[in-house]
């Protein structure tokens, strides 16, 4: 993302709207084959469709997924907005292993909650979003009036 010029920079964070829409064309293509399959395909391949359809919903609901400024961060999830200033966050990259392979996810705690995201819900890799974090959390803040931490 690039600021623009004369404002404070801030970064947003949100699944591909590629990925989505594949997941939305391939859920609604199953949708349409499962009607034409005997009852336990329609359960299957219809379960199949309804997922990948809901997967592309909720990331266009929750867009975008991590917000930040110089001031604090926002995490959006499908039933809470959460907003805090960088003195109330934690960030941490936490690496591990999914199926052989080495993956990464970033852990935000914000007060009580902890928010794992992963590299689709952040559509960048997480490591790149610690490292741009980590670089906005150490400028000054603005404290403009009237932000969401006020």
């Amino acid at each position: 993302m690039v600021p623009s010029a004369g404002t404070p920079q801030r970064l947003e964070f949100a699944p591909r709207r590629t990925e989505s829409a594949v997941a939305a064309a391939v859920g609604l293509s199953l949708l349409g084959i499962a009607l034409g399959l005997d009852l336990a395909g329609l359960l299957l391949v219809g379960l199949a469709g309804l997922f990948l359809v809901g997967l592309a919903v909720a990331d266009t609901a929750v867009r975008p997924r991590l917000a930040a400024d110089p001031d604090g961060l926002t995490v959006r999830t499908l039933g809470r907005r959460l907003a805090a200033p960088w003195a109330g966050v934690s960030v941490r990259l936490r690496p591990g292993r999914r199926l052989g392979a080495a993956v990464n996810t970033l852990e935000i705690d914000v007060g009580d909650e902890l928010v794992v995201l992963g590299r689709r819900e952040l559509g960048a890799d997480p490591a790149d979003v610690a490292q741009e974090l980590a670089r906005l959390r150490a400028t000054p803040p603005t404290g403009s009036a009237g932000g969401p931490w006020c």
